[in-house]
């Protein structure tokens, strides 16, 4: 019998996939905790997903479902050897229980929305709890949402759907459009869009920046380039106006060095965004009070070039008007797997 008053049990476990975490799994598990003085989630599957491993789908529930939040909520570890998938369910069931006795987890209830859930929880000697087995509450599966994550995206919390967005980044010297075209292309593709935050910080100090100040500029876009990926509008892609690797460079022609920091940043944005777009300097330059004139942004331009082919970044150049460029954008994501 249970300790706690007004819960009829006292531990209770689910078993699944969570591939990924989607708002029916959250549905069970916010039953189970109503329901039981303890929960124990095992998150099992073979084979095991490669863009989203066991260990990513446990910090999901973890940051979902806070132990200062849910203290009786317990993540079983991965164990030794699963059987595949697609076994038959009778060998699921002598492993899972093979393997709850070795850890001495001994639940009195079973919650799913399955159809093999009653034998699973008779074969540990639990009540099986089923919970919305019709999908009627929350109208979607793992596989269904891995099939089409981007239009199911409701279904996912914002934190969970920010593993499946990918960001693409604008790069171009001054007068060059990005700005403008980070804009549009967030406009165009109905998704989130990071303004250049190194331009806040700029006008902020009246141009007078220094090495702690482009520190300051890398993290704080980095920082907004992480909030924009689950913000509530965001879909599929966010587009970022420059990287660290143009703060870097900004750094150096106007202090002559940079933070050890600041280049471990720019390192990163080798592997950051799934796409790197180059603003051609085929626009006319526009002076606007804080830009260098149009021979220094060849210069720019130039460096830009440089530190791509030097970290080995692939990159596509965009020319031409802002809907000719929006085109081209939309072409070259197309063909890398999706628009």
């Amino acid at each position: 019998m249970p300790d706690t008053p007004g819960k009829p049990y006292r531990h209770g476990l689910i078993v699944g996939k969570f591939a990924p975490l989607h708002r029916g799994h959250m549905l069970v598990l916010d039953r189970a905790l109503a329901e039981c003085e303890r929960v124990s989630v095992w998150v099992y599957s073979r084979p095991d997903f490669p863009d989203m491993p066991s260990p990513l789908r446990r910090n999901w529930l973890r940051a979902l479902y806070p132990a200062r939040l849910f203290p009786g909520l317990e993540l079983l570890p991965d164990a030794p050897n699963p059987p595949l998938n697609t076994e038959p369910d009778e060998v699921h069931r002598a492993y899972v229980r093979s393997v709850l006795d070795g850890w001495g987890v001994h639940p009195d209830a079973v919650y799913t929305s399955e159809e093999y859930g009653e034998a699973f929880a008779a074969s540990l000697g639990a009540t099986h709890v089923c919970v919305d087995r019709a999908r009627v509450v929350v109208p979607v599966s793992g596989t269904a949402l891995r099939a089409d994550i981007h239009s199911l995206r409701h279904f996912l919390d914002p934190l969970v759907y920010a593993h499946f967005v990918r960001r693409v980044v604008i790069l171009g010297a001054e007068s060059t459009g990005k700005s403008t075209l980070t804009q549009a292309l967030g406009e165009s593709f109905n998704t989130a869009w990071v303004r250049e935050y190194g331009r806040d910080v700029y006008e902020r100090e009246n141009g007078a920046l220094t090495l702690e100040h482009f520190l300051e500029i890398a993290r704080g876009h980095r920082a907004l380039e992480n909030e924009a990926m689950t913000s509530p509008g965001v879909h599929r892609w966010v587009f970022s106006d420059t990287d660290a690797a143009t703060t870097l460079m900004w750094s150096y022609l106007l202090t002559g060095t940079a933070r050890p920091e600041l280049h471990a940043l720019a390192d990163d944005c080798r592997t950051r965004y799934a796409h790197v777009f180059l603003c051609d300097t085929d626009l006319p330059h526009e002076q606007d009070g804080w830009r260098a004139n149009t021979e220094v942004r060849g210069v720019q331009q130039a460096f830009i070039r440089q530190d791509l082919a030097s970290r080995g970044v692939p990159y596509t150049v965009v020319r031409g008007t802002v809907s000719e460029r929006v085109a081209q954008v939309q072409a070259a994501l197309k063909a890398y797997g999706g628009a």
